[in-house]
């Protein structure tokens, strides 16, 4: 009776000798940070929050003109 653990089924991989022709990336020049203006960032950010609050104005001035509507028809 023999017991085979993993060295009995052992493979062997060999690793390619070629390391010189490795892939590379397709630009060869470094990435290059660009800096962004911080008020270009606040107008955004403050032109969808515009947007935002005027979708927000809308459905909430709806939404009391149903109610009042909906009042209304019930006094009656």
């Amino acid at each position: 009776m023999t017991i085979k653990g993993f060295t009995g089924t052992s493979t062997n991989i060999e690793t390619p000798n070629d390391v010189s022709s490795t892939e590379k990336p397709l630009k060869a020049d470094g990435i290059s940070s660009n800096r962004v203006d911080i008020n270009v960032l606040k107008s955004k950010l403050q032109e969808s929050e515009s947007k935002e609050f005027k979708k927000n104005l809308l459905i909430l001035s709806i939404l009391i003109l149903i109610l009042g509507a909906l009042g209304l028809y019930l006094s009656l």
